[in-house]
């Protein structure tokens, strides 16, 4: 077997273990929280034989590793059971939510990968000089303060006092792209804003450690200009870090969005969670949990196969 073919297949099989771990302790942790959702659901008035009735209805009387594997196994055939508070279907108001959470995510990604590579090119191309300290200020800066502060800054400034965007982001089927990338258009900036600093920073320091080496040196006696020898040799062979940060932060556009959603009152996966959490929604809850992870597992396992891909040696081992 190829060794490249080789690392890939192991990738695959670790992260199918690591999802497998994640959702025993999605699992676990829903398991042990405080109160009973039988008396959650009914309320305190309930009578001891309708909370029985509804346990058992519910299969919580059943063992926990049983009820593990039975939820388990509906999950892999795309069943995640039936919200308690209402009696929807999770999949498919997971659906809907999911799709509006991906496509915050992937405006906020449109414009921030690009940017903090072409930051960290600029930061590297006039490193020590003003424009380096004046991105890293900004980017700091940026990641330094709490996102839900950042959010509501915006909101005050170019929602309330300017009225260039909506203050919530409300979207739905009926409006067009345009119409909802001006609703967006606030959480993306903010989303933008807390990732572009972790992408500069990896960015700028892959580059500067490939600016180091003997064929930059080449490449700069030969008369290259600074902007070639860095997109022309010592960006390449930096991708691999910058793939590694970049996918981490598209993770995080998709899992981390939670405070961001209800800042700003988005109908994604996160206000989803957190409604259904504050009503001890348990299978709404596990099922997040572990659309979550999933995603989480599986942008990390791309970032690690495009780095096995990225690498000369791996790619001819010969």
């Amino acid at each position: 077997m190829h060794p490249v073919v080789k690392l890939v297949a192991q990738r695959l099989v670790l992260s199918t273990l690591l999802l497998l771990a994640a959702s025993v302790l999605i699992f676990a942790g829903t398991t042990i929280l405080p109160g009973d959702v039988a008396q959650s659901i009914l309320g305190q008035s309930a009578t001891p034989e309708s909370l029985a009735n509804l346990r058992e209805e519910l299969g919580m009387n059943d063992p926990a590793v049983t009820r593990y594997f039975n939820w388990l196994f509906a999950a892999l055939q795309g069943d995640l059971g039936t919200a308690l508070t209402n009696g929807r279907d999770i999949a498919e108001s997971v659906g809907q939510r999911l799709s509006n959470t991906l496509f915050l995510a992937f405006w906020a990604a449109i414009i921030s990968v690009p940017l903090a590579i072409l930051l960290g090119l600029v930061a590297v191309r006039y490193k020590d000089r003003w424009p380096d300290k004046l991105i890293s200020a900004v980017t700091l800066a940026s990641i330094s303060i709490p996102e839900f502060l950042i959010g509501y800054l915006l909101m005050f400034f170019l929602a309330v006092q300017l009225g260039w965007f909506p203050s919530i982001a409300m979207i739905n089927d009926d409006m067009g792209l345009l119409q909802k990338l001006q609703s967006i258009a606030l959480p993306v900036m903010v989303l933008t804003l807390v990732v572009l600093a972790h992408m500069m920073r990896m960015t700028r320091a892959a580059i500067l450690n490939v600016m180091q080496s003997a064929y930059v040196e080449t490449a700069e006696l030969k008369g290259l200009s600074g902007f070639q020898v860095i997109y022309r040799h010592a960006f390449p062979n930096a991708i691999a870090p910058i793939v590694n940060v970049v996918m981490i932060n598209l993770a995080y556009l998709v899992v981390g969005v939670v405070v961001i959603e209800v800042v700003f009152v988005y109908p994604g996966m996160g206000q989803y969670l957190v409604d259904h959490v504050s009503k001890r929604d348990v299978p709404v809850v596990q099922a997040c949990g572990l659309i979550f992870a999933a995603v989480y597992i599986f942008l990390n396992m791309i970032a690690d196969i495009v780095s096995i891909l990225a690498n000369p040696r791996l790619r001819h081992p010969k």
